[in-house]
């Protein structure tokens, strides 16, 4: 018999209603936060509102969680769920970094070894999902463009991206940035005494302050992208997070938004960060 959470005998995977209700709460539980330079319950920015991106988690999470479904079948079908919803790209990354997890947790398998099952199937589905998405900045690549054919393999892909895209580069880092940066993050925060809502603000400023975000690298410059980097380190040392010190990081939000600089990336590994933490809490051995 199986055990809770787990998805059947002979399985150490978790049930697939469970995937999609832990992702659908990281969505949310990312949304409560305040993240400076992204739409959030404190502040909308870039023309975008915060009910878009809690339909988009009601409207993705079946995809995402679709059971006995491949990689890029639920990244194209939550992505094609969330344009029919709310007709713009608000979940394109969070989709890309949480189909792994999803993936690994209902199959019992690492991250990793979730990565090693992807196919030519996986990459016609994720390219389809990225045209239709259509996120701004993306431009044009030397090979595997996403406006041509996909490769055989997807992993070919993410390393041609990755010295420019953080979400491709963890493709082929098998997530190494999750554990090192936002589960660090998380772990300290908790130790600190932080409330979730708080701990979530610090993981996503612990992936800002770590790494230049590659949303604002593409939109505006790898220059621009490590000015927000260094301007996030001047900020996390001024402040006291366990002092939940709101006007600073509002402060720091609105300067964001008033340049139209939105640091999507760090936000997108700050849920799944959450995701990834709560699926291991219920039992998956991602690592």
């Amino acid at each position: 018999m199986s055990g809770p959470g787990t998805s059947g005998p002979g399985t150490s995977g978790l049930d697939a209603a469970l995937i999609g209700t832990l992702y659908r709460a990281a969505c949310l539980a990312e949304l409560d936060a305040l993240k400076p330079g992204n739409v959030h319950a404190y502040a909308p920015g870039h023309r975008m509102v915060l009910a878009d991106f809690v339909t988009s988690a009601d409207v993705s999470a079946p995809a995402l969680a679709r059971a006995g479904t491949g990689l890029g079948m639920r990244i194209r079908d939550g992505v094609a769920a969330t344009m029919a919803a709310v007709g713009q790209n608000t979940n394109l990354g969070i989709l890309l970094l949480c189909a792994p997890l999803a993936v690994a947790a209902e199959r019992g398998l690492t991250v990793a070894s979730a990565l090693e099952t992807l196919n030519a199937t996986d990459a016609d589905a994720v390219f389809a999902a990225i045209r239709l998405a259509n996120p701004g900045g993306l431009g044009q690549a030397q090979h595997h463009d996403v406006a041509q054919a996909a490769p055989a393999a997807l992993h070919d892909a993410m390393a041609e991206a990755a010295n420019r895209d953080r979400i491709a580069r963890a493709y082929v880092t098998d997530f190494a940035d999750v554990p090192a940066i936002g589960l660090a993050a998380l772990a300290e925060a908790r130790a600190g005494g932080l409330d979730p809502t708080w701990c979530t603000t610090a993981i996503h400023l612990a992936f800002l302050q770590a790494v230049p975000d590659s949303h604002v690298a593409r939109k505006h410059g790898a220059a621009a992208a490590e000015r927000i980097r260094r301007e996030t380190e001047s900020l996390r040392a001024g402040i006291d997070l366990a002092a939940r010190p709101v006007d600073a990081l509002l402060a720091f939000d609105a300067s964001l938004k008033a340049r139209a600089i939105n640091p999507g990336t760090s936000a997108d590994f700050t849920v799944a960060t959450l995701f990834w933490d709560a699926l291991a809490a219920a039992g998956a051995r991602l690592v």
